[in-house]
């Protein structure tokens, strides 16, 4: 990945709202070019696998199920600096603290429903494209 690339999803309270087409665009119109698409509905197994590193945490069990309550748009940008661009691009975890115009800011309606996932490192970027996009997926 080496910077240029990072991963996002589309959570399903976005997609349940019908905000898929304006958070793309907005990410488009951001300078990012999308790489590898899915639409696709989580089963409870691959929730908990990408969140493995939250197991412990008291809000685990909340987190798989609103992941799987409805389908997801997972993706790979691309762009210079893709990481941290994205992170200041969608906005804070809590919308009520995400900067105006940000992704969550704007389609967010909670911590918990904050309308996007983005990578919080290069190394991140890369093992969360890995877990739900093989090398032929990708362009």
């Amino acid at each position: 990945m080496s910077g240029n690339r990072t991963f996002t999803m589309i959570k399903p309270d976005a997609v349940r709202a019908g905000n898929i087409g304006n958070i793309l665009q907005m990410i488009n119109a951001a300078g990012f070019k999308i790489i590898a698409m899915k639409y696709t509905r989580l089963t409870k197994a691959q929730a908990g696998g990408f969140y493995a590193v939250h197991k412990e945490r008291p809000f685990f069990g909340e987190l798989v199920e609103f992941m799987t309550s409805g389908p997801i748009v997972a993706a790979i940008l691309e762009k210079d600096n893709a990481v941290s661009d994205f992170r200041n691009f969608i906005g804070a975890t809590n919308p009520a603290e995400a900067a105006e115009g940000t992704v969550r800011a704007k389609y967010g309606t909670d911590l918990g429903q904050n309308a996007v996932h983005g990578s919080d490192s290069d190394e991140n970027a890369e093992i969360e494209s890995n877990y739900f996009f093989s090398m032929l997926e990708r362009f």
